[in-house]
């Protein structure tokens, strides 16, 4: 009986080998360490495929994503840039983040982060309030709304960063949101005297005075955010481009800060 069954897996063995052999397949799925090789996704092919769903979008680049068996394609719609993932078949997209489980790293997170770049050197500093030494080498804006109140966490941790680093500052520049409606008048207020005291108040939900200045920064504050693609507070923006979003954590932002640059992965396709 031993025989038997030995002879037939190896009779089997012998007949997926074979097959292996004159198809060329893989064993598990039949593609090669470069999905590429088997598979194909144009720019115009994802943007035929995408407009059933979304009319107006604009499709930016595709490449093979993290995870096997995907595309990523990067688009835009409606002056937003985003990320959805469209399965081999091309008949599948997926709206979601892919995170690492063994490191936890949201990597379509970061992908976003890369995709949304800005060019700092359009960001005016003269007007800002400065915390930290303003010839700093490395000068970070952020983007503050005097309401809000993860822009008063994220304070805390700019004041702890400056505390242990000399060689970084903030440069804040008053973005105050219409959903709060008096957070305008007590950004105009904390322009004209240029006072970080006076925002530290703000975030302290004490009483600020009214504005002692007219000033038009803070419309060119609104108008500049609106160019920039920054829709939220609080929003930070480094030196290389990237664009962060809420309270981060001192010494996480001190990492960011200090990353350098990496290769952000596959080149997009060009057909």
């Amino acid at each position: 009986m031993k025989k038997i069954i030995v002879m037939m897996i190896t009779i089997i063995t012998g007949l997926a080998l074979l097959f292996v052999a004159e198809t060329g397949a893989s064993a598990f799925g039949g593609c090669e360490q470069d999905c590429g090789k088997c598979h194909s996704l144009s720019k115009e092919e994802a943007q035929e495929t995408l407009k059933q769903l979304i009319p107006d979008i604009h499709v930016i680049g595709v490449r093979i994503s993290p995870s096997r068996g995907l595309w990523e394609v990067s688009l835009e719609t409606r002056g937003k840039k985003g990320i959805a993932y469209m399965d081999f078949s091309k008949e599948n997209v997926i709206i979601g983040q892919i995170v690492k489980i063994k490191t936890k790293k949201n990597l379509t997170q970061r992908r976003l982060i890369e995709l949304n770049r800005v060019d700092f050197s359009q960001i005016p500093l003269d007007d800002a309030i400065v915390l930290g030494d303003p010839n700093a080498t490395y000068k970070v804006v952020v983007f503050d709304d005097p309401d809000c109140p993860f822009c008063g966490k994220l304070h805390k941790e700019l004041k702890e960063i400056i505390e242990k680093r000399k060689d970084i500052a903030f440069f804040i520049k008053l973005f105050p949101l219409k959903m709060h409606k008096d957070a305008y008048r007590k950004a105009v207020a904390i322009q004209c005297k240029k006072s970080l005291q006076l925002l530290e108040d703000a975030f302290a939900k004490k009483e600020i005075p009214d504005p002692e200045c007219k000033t038009d920064i803070i419309d060119k504050n609104i108008e500049l955010a609106g160019k920039l693609g920054i829709t939220g507070t609080p929003a930070i923006v480094l030196q290389n481009g990237k664009v962060l979003s809420g309270a981060i954590k001192a010494e996480q932002l001190i990492e960011l800060i200090e990353e350098k640059e990496k290769d952000s992965g596959a080149d997009e396709t060009k057909k």
